[in-house]
């Protein structure tokens, strides 16, 4: 199975729009996707493009166990910071991080064997769409609030 992840924040990181976007593969065939809002901080949610890439990777390894899938898995996403934390080369540091590590962790161990991998964001382009996606949907149910919001925090 082949997991790949993708987050953003914006209009501004950390503080902006927090959304997620996965897709699975098994093989050349997709068998699921899924896109939403980790948060935002203009609802006063501690939101990062870190925190969403995290929930991002959760999301899709919590589904494919929901599923009862526990066998090999590839993870990729173009965070090398959240690809090499995983890969225990990053420490992690940020306190924001630190539960979505340790939950991330505990799903990896529930699995045969993961692997981490790191991708070009050219190769991640279905979740980086997906993440998109949520983002746009975010922006047509909130949109007044969302330019109030971030129209007067830029003007600070």
């Amino acid at each position: 199975m082949i997991l790949y992840f993708d987050g953003l924040c914006a209009p501004k990181n950390p503080g902006g729009v927090a959304t997620y976007g996965y897709a699975i593969y098994d093989e050349d065939r997709k068998l699921h996707e899924e896109c939403g809002v980790v948060g935002a901080g203009m609802f006063g949610d501690d939101a990062s493009n870190n925190v969403a890439e995290y929930n991002a990777m959760i999301r899709g390894m919590a589904y494919l166990l929901h599923t009862g899938y526990k066998g090999r898995l590839t993870v990729r996403g173009d965070s090398q910071l959240t690809i090499r934390q995983m890969k225990g080369e990053y420490k992690v540091r940020a306190k924001r991080l630190v539960p979505l590590h340790e939950k991330a962790v505990a799903l990896k161990g529930k699995f045969e064997t993961v692997t981490f991998e790191w991708i070009p964001r050219e190769a991640n382009g279905e979740a980086d769409q997906l993440s998109r996606r949520a983002f746009e949907e975010f922006l047509s149910k909130n949109y007044r609030e969302y330019k109030e919001h971030y129209s007067r925090a830029h003007k600070k």
